[in-house]
């Protein structure tokens, strides 16, 4: 899955995973918010999983965009 990445105005980082509905956090710093939308992203997939619901093949779980 791909992980888009950039720096607001005011400093924080967002990451987002266009792929998966939802699954955009900020962070104090780029690794933090890269963390956190990895983990907010596994989640996301695990839920639906648990529900009975479809998720996008994994032929890697993430790509970081330049």
């Amino acid at each position: 899955m791909k992980i888009e990445v950039e720096q607001e105005e005011d400093g924080r980082w967002i990451a987002e995973v266009p792929d998966i509905s939802g699954a955009m956090i900020y962070g104090s710093s780029r690794e933090e918010a890269l963390a956190r939308v990895k983990a907010l992203a596994l989640r996301v997939l695990a839920d639906r999983l648990d529900h009975g619901e479809t998720i996008p093949e994994l032929t890697e779980v993430f790509e970081i965009a330049a």
